[in-house]
């Protein structure tokens, strides 16, 4: 069976510091680019039918790197909208809020829970649509993808919040006896 291939952005300025990004458009560090070239080794011979990515530029820059035919960009697969929390630390918001969690309580002036697992459902509706023709990949950002991980096997978009994603790693969801499962996660 086909598999979808998630390939997370390599490293930027604020995600080495933490600092949640969503809408700020960064390019990647140095070690960014390497990270992405390195995938792009990892993923070596293996063809796609599809090609997703988010339009943000590190993810653009990741999947060029990596040297993946972008087919589809889609703001569905944009970073969540952390609204207020732009460019903010978990550390910092909770200073002030200190039993926030953006899996359960989203971000005020940005996206809740749910309305990123609509975003996400309608990219696993396209991405499965084509797995009969192969392999789909998924190039975005850490919460975004962590929320396809856990929409694939079922949860709702909270359970990504204990699926821990580096940059650069590639993950795989794919299925067995009939059922929707991870496959690896973070490598």
């Amino acid at each position: 069976m086909a598999e979808i291939v998630l390939i997370r952005h390599g490293q930027t300025e604020w995600s080495a510091a933490g600092r949640h990004t969503s809408y700020t458009d960064l390019d990647l560090t140095a070690e960014g680019e390497q990270q992405a070239r390195a995938a792009g080794d990892r993923l070596a011979g293996r063809a796609f039918a599809a090609v997703f990515c988010s339009p943000r530029k590190r993810a653009l820059r990741t999947a060029e790197l990596a040297g993946l035919e972008v087919t589809e960009m889609t703001e569905d697969l944009a970073e969540w909208n952390y609204g207020e929390y732009e460019g903010i630390t978990t550390a910092t918001i909770r200073e002030s809020h200190p039993s926030w969690s953006l899996w359960t309580d989203g971000a005020p002036g940005g996206e809740t829970p749910g309305e990123v697992a609509a975003r996400i459902d309608r990219v696993l509706a396209r991405a499965g649509g084509l797995l009969a023709e192969g392999d789909v990949a998924l190039v975005a950002h850490g919460h975004s993808l962590r929320v396809v991980g856990a929409r694939w096997i079922g949860l709702p978009a909270s359970g990504g919040g204990k699926l821990r994603l580096g940059t650069a790693t590639l993950s795989t969801l794919g299925f067995e006896h009939g059922n929707q499962v991870i496959d690896s996660w973070n490598a």
